[in-house]
């Protein structure tokens, strides 16, 4: 699958159409993508009409002091789990005053890796209206450059799938 700029491109401006016909605002909790969704996102004209914001919570520290990540969870999970993703992606929305919400956690390499996390294990959450937050995993192949596009790519996708004809 192509993560190039204008795939992101595309994916953002989809996501984009979706979210100003339903009238929804868009936060975004970043960790392994240090801040590429909002880029992506504000790179289009008119963002402001339904992004909110984005926050870069690279450290457990920011993810418990900014979205309200508890630090028994970084500890019992890891910041790379579901579990966190889904706190991430529910705090975004309750803290960052929009509808919805997308968080990614995950190990971009080189290093950083484990046998039951290798490098490319990305986490996702979705934080959705009626208080609904679904999480996925998923396992990229490639260099530190590709498996965050690609974790972009996945993170716009999902908003997509669960924004559209809603």
């Amino acid at each position: 699958m192509r993560h190039d700029d204008e795939a992101l491109s595309m994916l953002a401006t989809a996501l984009a159409a979706e979210l100003k016909m339903l009238g929804r605002r868009l936060v975004a909790a970043e960790s392994c993508t240090g801040g590429w969704i909002a880029k992506v996102c504000t790179d289009l004209p008119g963002s402001s009409q339904w992004f909110e914001r984005g926050l870069v919570t690279y450290s457990n520290e920011a993810k418990t002091d900014l979205l309200g990540v508890r630090p028994g969870d970084l500890n019992r999970f890891g910041a790379v789990s579901e579990e966190v993703a889904a706190a991430m992606a529910r705090g975004a929305v309750e803290r960052g005053r929009g509808d919805l919400a997308v968080s990614v956690s995950g190990i971009a390499g080189p290093d950083g890796g484990a046998p039951d996390k290798p490098v490319g294990t990305v986490c996702f959450g979705w934080a959705l209206p009626g208080d609904v937050v679904e999480t996925e995993i998923h396992h990229f192949d490639g260099d530190r450059e590709e498996i965050r596009r690609a974790s972009v790519a996945r993170a716009l996708e999902g908003l997509l799938e669960r924004v559209a004809g809603n």
